[in-house]
């Protein structure tokens, strides 16, 4: 058994992380930090985590919380993880940092899409993408992992088998995702508040998402060939769940059926990949509060257009199931560890 620390452990990411972890057989939770609420106990800010009454919050003290775990879990604020990941990092503690500070290769990137300097380009440099169904081999050796964004799985997902296979035209890629409420954090913002979202349905940051150098990046690595993308988010008046359907199109004339089966061929050893019988799509239901990424696909004969949609719970295989998985291989634990639950439904 090892013993995991949590930073930042009272947004709806740590709070995923507690109630994944409570089911772990590997794992002791030893310490939980928030800033804001440091002094309470875990069941006040979430009182269904009843199995953490006696684990309280604490202020981020890297110092004293180094001792306290093997592993470390970052669940900071962009831009507030760059400093604690790297002391735990160069204290020889493994790393997993939920934000988006050690996801871009390219510094000058970051700071062009974050607003941030990257003040620790080292330790940048050692960072694995987390994204198991690509980087297992790299992840099981890896002392830092940068867990990937929540749109991004959905979109790469998507399209790895498409690019691997060379059936599409790279140059006409069009990702279009609506994500629950819970993907902006848990803040108190108007953007977010239950008026302004409550029967609405809208598009937001068109064309400037920051998820989108992350999806382009490794979209360019797995094709070998630089890939821009038109990706364009929506907010959906829903907690949890990312519905994404992409547009490319076809390279030549395929049937879906073949594509479904290369699909399957690709994904068929990944435990948290369901690619779909032909004429099935998914729904944002069928994977609330499970880590499963589900796999639809479609061929608009009219057009060759092929239309890929793909549905995560955008807490847990966009974020907080996605870290326990790349925890679960970085200790040779069972890979699917803590991670069995099905979706809740209705």
């Amino acid at each position: 058994m090892i013993k995991v620390f949590i930073c930042g452990g009272s947004g709806y990411t740590g709070g995923e992380l507690l109630r994944i972890l409570s089911n772990h057989p590997e794992v002791f939770v030893a310490g939980v930090t928030s800033e804001r609420s440091a002094g309470k106990s875990v069941k006040d800010l979430f009182p269904q985590l009843h199995n953490y009454a006696n684990l309280v919050y604490e202020h981020l003290n890297p110092i004293e919380n180094l001792k306290k775990a093997d592993l470390f879990f970052m669940a900071l604020p962009h831009g507030e993880s760059q400093r604690a990941v790297d002391f735990f990092f160069q204290h020889g503690k493994k790393v997993i940092d939920l934000s988006a500070d050690y996801r871009l290769r390219d510094p000058g990137t970051y700071e062009k899409w974050y607003n941030v300097r990257h003040a620790f380009q080292a330790t940048l440099r050692r960072a694995v993408y987390g994204l198991p169904e690509i980087y297992r081999n790299k992840i099981k050796k890896a002392k830092l992992i940068a867990n990937p964004g929540c749109y991004p799985t959905g979109a790469i997902l998507g399209l790895l088998p498409a690019l691997r296979n060379t059936l599409i035209d790279i140059s006409s890629i069009v990702i279009d995702s609506k994500s629950g409420t819970s993907g902006a954090g848990r803040k108190a913002d108007v953007f977010v508040s239950y008026c302004e979202v409550n029967e609405g349905f809208k598009a937001y940051a068109i064309g400037t998402h920051r998820h989108t150098p992350e999806i382009e990046q490794e979209l360019s690595l797995v094709s070998g060939k630089e890939i821009v993308v038109n990706f364009t988010p929506h907010l959906l008046p829903v907690d949890r769940g990312i519905l994404t359907t992409i547009y490319a199109p076809l390279i030549k004339k395929m049937s879906v059926h073949d594509i479904v089966q290369k699909y399957r061929d690709a994904y068929k050893k990944e435990p948290f990949v369901r690619v779909l019988e032909y004429g099935l799509f998914p729904n944002i239901k069928y994977v609330r509060g499970s880590n499963f990424c589900d796999i639809g696909l479609k061929v608009n004969e009219r057009t060759n257009t092929m239309i890929i949609v793909t549905a995560i719970d955008n807490l847990v295989k966009g974020a907080s199931g996605q870290a326990v998985h790349n925890m679960n291989i970085m200790m040779g634990f069972d890979e699917k560890a803590g991670l069995g639950s099905m979706a809740l439904f209705p």
